[in-house]
């Protein structure tokens, strides 16, 4: 079942011969419960897309479709609803609030959306992600792959449908990358999410049920299932 859908979607910058082009007539669909990567060289596009797919940043023209709903025809209240609600970031720099815990960070999406905290999950959670001796811990007193850690913990507090990670272990090395890769894929297979995850990682991207490349602003190949087709 289709959980994302981009059309004609294209991203410009400047105006006359100053205008750059990052993302250029994209289309796109992604299923509930696919683990895509997206590949492509420094300034391809990806980032970009990915922030247009996420409702972070406002195409120049086209539109995207969560769950049906054109999120771009929405008023800015009801679009950081539907981000807080149904998508979880996860970036390479973890952006952790220094004065909270590692729980209380985990908690912030929960406690902007007003929700009352579903203890068992946030605990369950919080034991997936092997953080059950450090939820007190400060960010400080947290290693690089233990903030990443938590990053994603917040992303998954309010269990979105989709999770879109931007170079999601760029800062780590590869015995923590490969840990939070298995934590990804975990919980995406535990609660039927969708992963989208910008990368420059090859061996990453070869664990994601489909790679999608990116060159120029336009998608250049779409691989599924080991049969490539280029768009």
């Amino acid at each position: 079942m289709e959980v994302l859908r981009a059309e004609n979607l294209v991203k410009s910058y400047g105006k006359d011969e100053a205008q750059v082009n990052a993302v250029t007539g994209i289309n796109l669909s992604i299923n509930k419960g696919e683990f895509v990567a997206i590949v492509g060289p420094s300034g391809s596009g990806k980032s970009t897309l990915l922030h247009l797919l996420g409702g972070v940043d406002n195409p120049t023209s086209g539109k995207v479709y969560i769950d049906g709903v054109d999120i771009y025809s929405l008023k800015e209240n009801e679009l950081s609803i539907l981000r807080r609600r149904k998508i979880g970031f996860i970036f390479q720099y973890y952006n952790l609030i220094p004065v909270l815990n590692a729980k209380e960070n985990i908690l912030i999406p929960v406690l902007l959306d007003h929700k009352k905290e579903d203890y068992n999950y946030i605990e369950e959670l919080i034991n997936v992600l092997g953080l059950e001796k450090r939820k007190s811990h400060l960010p400080s007193q947290l290693s690089g792959g233990q903030q990443q850690r938590v990053a994603i913990g917040r992303a998954l507090a309010n269990k979105p449908s989709i999770i879109l990670a931007d170079e999601p272990t760029g800062n780590l090395d590869s015995k923590n990358t490969k840990e939070i890769l298995e934590l990804l894929k975990l919980s995406v297979k535990k609660f039927n999410q969708t992963l989208v995850v910008i990368t420059h990682d090859l061996n990453l991207a070869r664990q994601a049920d489909r790679i999608i490349r990116i060159a120029d602003g336009e998608i250049v190949g779409d691989k599924y299932n080991n049969v490539e087709s280029v768009i």
